[in-house]
């Protein structure tokens, strides 16, 4: 049992991810502001999150600080690299693609992440180790990956007659997947540019784990509230139709209730337990899984929306995404004895996607 929940609960966990990507891209192609849809989702998560930050504090006894300049800095920084700019561009670049896109290009993030570490010099330039070696053939992979879903889309997997594709592109279509082609390649840049973020976003909330491993939830709570704020100027900006703000009672605000609770509060629970009892790396292994999701959704529910060229690629990246990861697992350093605090906030470390409240 130790073995199989958390494979089914972190499993169950990527198909509703995908179920929620689904619904925020027929949402927004029927005319919700994606700026809107993340301020309102991050405010809402926020608003849940603080209580449990309080209930953490009054059960803390020991006498620190609640905050600090560096520490505020640092809220600053999460909040704009994993909120403002990573959701912003995320939802923004889902309404230009699919939820297949948006798989793929999330799976640019350990290639990124790599890519920041040496020009950070956290990692060294070791040709001789096999970990850095596949680390650097794996970021190959992902990156030709990536170019293959942009550069080349090829026939659609399921056809269907001209009359029925009429229906489906309607606008009484219940559940969109895919937006034009033509808006395709614009889609995928500001999906690579969310993996980007999120990298960058990675190395801050590393570095915040390992100097502050007690505060966390504190960490997680107020860096959401401060990237609600962020997204709320961002959007007054952007977002000039004052009628985006009202809240209906119908799908989009379901939309928001369960992307806060479920993609917020529930996924952030699951993937810290996982982390927990099966290390740092159970977690990020199970994101191609959303590949598997997309495509079985799409060929199922959406004919005309799943080329075989964004599959292909998507399985490309996925296998450069294992291959950065299994250097990473495998790497020859070994932490000491006296690096146990580092290894227990590797444990510690928190994926929000954006990421995936992210798509």
């Amino acid at each position: 049992m130790g073995e199989v929940v958390p494979f089914m609960v972190m499993v169950a966990m990527e198909g509703c991810t995908i179920g929620l990507t689904i619904f925020a891209k027929t949402a927004i192609t029927n005319g919700m502001s994606p700026f809107v849809f993340v301020v309102y989702t991050n405010a809402l998560a926020s608003l849940l999150l603080l209580p449990f930050t309080f209930i953490f504090r009054c059960r803390d006894r020991t006498e620190r600080p609640f905050f600090t300049f560096p520490l505020l800095l640092r809220f600053f920084f999460l909040g704009l690299t994993g909120i403002t700019i990573g959701q912003n561009l995320a939802f923004l670049g889902l309404s230009y693609s699919s939820p297949i896109l948006v798989c793929a290009m999330g799976l640019l993030l350990p290639a990124f992440s790599f890519i920041l570490s040496l020009m950070l010099r956290r990692t060294k330039l070791d040709w001789r180790s096999s970990s850095f070696q596949a680390k650097i053939i794996g970021t190959l992979i992902s990156i030709m990956g990536a170019l293959m879903v942009e550069l080349y889309k090829g026939p659609v997997i399921l056809k269907t007659s001209v009359s029925s594709s009429y229906f489906l592109q309607s606008k009484q279509q219940l559940l969109i997947f895919s937006s034009a082609l033509e808006h395709w390649a614009l889609g995928g840049i500001l999906l690579a540019a969310t993996s980007l973020s999120v990298s960058v976003w990675n190395v801050i909330q590393f570095e915040t784990v390992k100097q502050y491993p007690e505060v966390m939830m504190e960490v997680v709570s107020f860096y959401s509230l401060l990237g609600s704020v962020q997204c709320a100027i961002v959007s007054l900006l952007v977002e000039k139709n004052l009628s985006a703000w009202k809240l209906k009672l119908n799908m989009e605000l379901l939309l928001i209730v369960l992307t806060a609770v479920l993609g917020g509060l529930v996924r952030t629970g699951v993937h810290i337990w996982c982390m927990q009892i099966k290390g740092p790396f159970y977690v990020p292994m199970f994101k191609p899984f959303r590949i598997l999701f997309a495509t079985i959704f799409g060929i199922s529910f959406f004919t005309n929306s799943i080329h075989y060229g964004s599959v292909i690629g998507a399985i490309i990246i996925g296998i450069g995404n294992y291959g950065v990861m299994w250097g990473q697992i495998t790497e020859d350093e070994v932490p000491e004895d006296n690096d146990a605090e580092t290894v227990d906030s590797l444990k510690k470390k928190i994926p929000l996607l954006q990421e995936e409240t992210q798509v």
